[in-house]
Order: structure tokens, then C-alpha cells, then sequence
């Protein structure tokens, strides 16, 4: 049985908005486009059993990581999450680590909230909102161990890259947030954007690229769906590593 995300926002309102705008503001450009979708059944009871346990609301202060998580394990924020199987299977993998999960897309967000409350995965929690937003009123410098973003919408086209993600002030909000050390994870199947992330993140003065170039691919990230259809179109997976000095 499908059912209309409305359904969802009635029981929790919060979950209806995925960004904060001023009245009369003029929106930024975003890498995203929202479009209302139906969900199953078990989506929506996944939001009523564990968005309580497993999901945190924006809000306007900084994250306390020792109290949402119990423990004082290092942060890995992960940027648009697609469907979850790569974040739920690096979080049992490498579970010392907390993951904070980000996605605007409800179908996603719900799917991999049911799989974390069915497997109890209490290292994970889940956000639907904006990551500028979230990285920008959430999340204090100096403390996060590394960021994934896996298959962002390359938007091909000439006139929609102003869309993409990766690209300067991104990069240098990244970087603020990031502990000595830590690490951004990027990987895409458009080869041109994968050239653009390693520029950018030259170009960020606190980062750099241990490989000198694109990565050798990393064991423990599980293959996704956008990567499946980019293998399919015989698209070569580019990864990027980059690091805080």
C-alpha cells in the first residue's frame, strides 16, 4: 500500500521542512530539487517507531555529540545518503565511529531510518534538512572526524552546475569543520565533476590530497545504486580523499 508523504508530515511537522528561509529572502541555490513522492506502508511506520530514538530536528544550536550518542566516539557526517545501504553497512563495519546521516529525500530518509531501528544501529542518527543549514547552526568547528558524500547529483548540464555541490565556500564550510586530520570522501561516476572536486579541493588552503589525485577505492563503502547505474552506462568511479593539515 502507498501512502502520500503528507501523512508523514501530520504526525511529525517538523519533518515537512527542509530548510529555513526569512520572509522575503531570496532563496540561495541549492544542489537539490524536492518533489513530493508516495511512500510504502513501512515507511511510515518506521517514522512513528524510531524517529523519536534515531532522528534529530534542526535547531538553531550546536550539537552536544556525547549526548546524543552516549559516548565520546568520533563524528563521520554523511551528505546525501540516497537509500542508506552504504551508510548502514560502514556503521556496522566501523562502528567506532558515530555517523549522522543527511538527506532532504523523504524516500530515502525513511528507508534507512527502518533499517537502523530494526537493527538497532545506536550509532546512528538521521537529519532531513539542508546540510549548509545543518553544518552552519549545528555543528561546531574543529569536530567532526570526516565526511562522506557519495554520487551527488553531478547536474550535467552547463547551465545547472551552479547546483553542484562541491564547490568553493562548500569546501572551505568542510574544512571548519573538520578535526586535524580529518577527512572529506567523495566519490562520483562524472568523471568532469570528479576533475572539479580535485580542483576545489586544491584550491582549499587547509586540505590536502594525500594521493596527489584521484584515490585508490576504499574496501569498507559498499557499492550503491547511482554507482550500479554509472558501472552500467561504463562510467569510471572516481574517488577523492582529502584531508585537514
Amino acid at each position: 500500500m502507498q501512502v502520500t508523504q503528507d501523512t508523514i508530515f501530520q504526525d511529525i511537522p517538523e519533518l515537512q521542512w527542509v530548510e529555513s528561509r526569512r520572509e522575503g529572502a531570496r532563496r540561495p541555490v541549492k544542489s537539490y530539487v524536492l518533489r513530493g513522492c508516495y511512500l510504502k506502508t513501512f515507511q511510515v511506520e518506521a517514522v512513528k517507531r524510531y524517529y523519536a530514538t534515531y532522528g534529530i530536528p534542526f535547531r538553531q544550536e550546536f550539537l552536544d555529540y556525547s549526548q546524543v550518542y552516549g559516548n565520546e566516539n568520533p563524528l563521520v557526517i554523511e551528505i546525501g545518503f540516497g537509500m542508506g545501504s552504504a551508510t548502514s553497512r560502514i556503521a556496522k563495519e566501523r562502528n567506532q565511529f558515530n555517523y549522522l546521516g543527511l538527506e532532504v529525500f523523504l524516500s530515502g530518509f525513511t528507508k534507512l531510518l527502518d533499517v537502523v531501528g530494526r537493527e538497532g544501529l545506536d550509532n546512528v542518527r538521521l537529519m532531513r534538512f539542508d546540510a549548509v543549514e545543518v553544518l552552519r547552526s549545528m555543528i561546531p568547528d574543529n569536530s567532526v572526524a570526516g565526511f562522506h558524500i557519495f554520487f551527488p547529483d553531478p547536474w550535467p548540464k552547463k547551465r545547472q552546475q551552479k547546483r553542484r555541490l562541491i564547490q568553493q565556500p562548500f569546501a572551505s564550510l568542510l574544512a571548519s569543520k573538520l578535526v586535524q586530520g580529518g577527512y572529506i570522501y567523495c566519490v562520483t561516476d562524472w568523471e568532469e565533476y570528479a576533475h572539479q572536486m580535485l580542483e576545489v579541493f586544491d584550491n582549499t588552503p587547509s586540505l590536502v590530497n594525500p594521493h596527489g589525485g584521484f584515490a585508490p577505492p576504499v574496501p569498507w563503502r559498499d557499492t550503491t545504486r547511482f554507482e550500479q547505474k554509472g558501472l552500467a552506462k561504463s562510467h569510471p568511479i572516481n574517488e577523492v580523499w582529502v584531508e585537514k593539515r
